[in-house]
């Protein structure tokens, strides 16, 4: 593993590590593993603490849960809440939130994984309230909701409000969970963060009466891999006792990250400035322009008739399992090679140190300067004359390679 430049446009890119943590949550994470840390201690007595307070506080004032834990990913969360809640029991939840996880991993199959029994209900675009209803049985444990990270549909989509499904357990006596997945803690769209909609918030979720709310760490949240469970104390308390909730809690280095990213969304008029990625997503095209064209132009010193390069406009992506199929209008920094096809470009990028990351279009290699930084520019021009020394040797091998 080593460091890359994220030259995609996707801001959330599993492959390159999903969020950028901020500045704070980095220096937090530095200042834990330079020694000993108060991980599991109360300093005031001596004694044994529990790292579930260590953030309990914060994310319950943030988003008006009782209580709140922290696991190492939003499956290990889904699975907890389900084997905590629904051991051998029933869990009702619509056809047409029935998800596959990037990697393969389909919410049937951690239903199983969790002891739970799946009761899909409705059709893929069509769930009413009554289906919910209809297949409530005396071994019905708990209903669910999901939501639908990664892909979205078009035409007919019916779905049941969170409210109604809410009103629902509480008539039944049934806990409703509802897998939130993004880790939005605010509306974007209120921000006029470019139009974005990133349906129910965690707190939203929870003020509709929702029991229990899990979500990533990595995602809109900012943070480190994590998964953060948020409703009810005595439903939580109960997660808490569950034996699996030793082989899935978090370290102290993501404790230290999300503590430290978490404190940030108290002062949300500040957090296009200190949250990196709701600063990039709230960036301007006007900044990224200004950006593009600074970049630009040290690349054409590097390729001079090797390539064109040129500034374009184009679209970036939230990505990592938020906002499917949302754009965001961007600004990239666009080189056609005169010799080279573009993936032989783009090869020769990413066998530099460091890989430089770009995606391609027509017959060209762009850089989108959304998730580019000037920090970024020194190791991308850097790259841009490793990749001119290929091609003045003819090395189209090693590109292709």
């Amino acid at each position: 593993m080593n460091p890359a430049v994220n030259g995609t446009g996707v801001i959330l890119h599993t492959g390159l590590g999903r969020a950028v943590l901020s500045e704070a949550a980095r220096r937090a994470v530095a200042d834990v593993v330079e020694g000993y840390c108060t991980l599991e201690i109360d300093a005031g007595t001596g004694k044994r603490g529990s790292r579930h307070d260590l953030v309990s506080g914060l994310l319950c004032a943030l988003t008006g849960a009782e209580s709140a834990i922290v696991v190492n990913n939003n499956a290990a969360a889904v699975m907890l809440i389900l084997h905590a809640l629904a051991l051998d029991g029933e869990v009702i939840i619509s056809r047409g939130q029935l998800v596959e996880i990037g990697g393969s991993f389909r919410m049937p199959d951690v239903m199983a994984a969790g002891g739970a029994h799946l009761v899909g209900v409705g059709a893929a675009n069509h769930t009413e309230l009554e289906d919910y209803r209809a297949a409530i049985s005396d071994r019905t444990a708990l209903i669910m909701a999901v939501h639908r990270s990664n892909f979205d549909l078009a035409g007919l989509d019916v779905s049941v409000p969170l409210d109604e499904l809410a009103k629902l357990g509480r008539e039944r006596d049934l806990p409703v969970v509802y897998d939130q997945g993004s880790g939005a803690l605010i509306d974007l769209e209120a921000y006029g963060l470019h139009g974005l909609d990133c349906g129910y918030t965690v707190p939203e979720a929870l003020d509709r009466g929702i029991d229990v709310v899990c979500f990533s760490g990595d995602k809109l949240l900012g943070g480190p891999q994590a998964g953060i469970i948020a409703g009810r104390r005595d439903l939580l308390d109960r997660m808490k006792k569950d034996p699996l909730m030793r082989a899935f809690r978090a370290d102290k280095m993501v404790y230290a990250a999300l503590q430290a990213t978490l404190e940030l969304f108290t002062d949300p008029q500040k957090l296009a400035d200190r949250h990196a990625v709701t600063g990039m997503i709230a960036a301007s095209t006007e900044e990224l322009e200004l950006k593009a064209r600074r970049l630009a132009e040290r690349l054409a010193g590097c390729f001079d008739y090797q390539a064109s390069v040129t500034v374009e406009e184009s679209f970036a992506e939230i990505g990592g399992g938020a906002l499917p199929v949302q754009q965001i209008p961007s600004r990239v920094v666009a080189l056609q090679p005169a010799a080279w096809t573009n993936r032989q470009l783009a090869a020769a990028f990413r066998r530099q140190s460091p890989p430089v990351f770009g995606r391609l279009s027509g017959d060209r290699f762009l850089l989108d300067l959304r998730t580019l930084g000037e920090r970024d520019f020194p190791a991308i021009e850097a790259g841009a004359t490793g990749v001119v020394r290929m091609m003045d040797h003819g090395d189209v091998q090693s590109a292709d390679s």
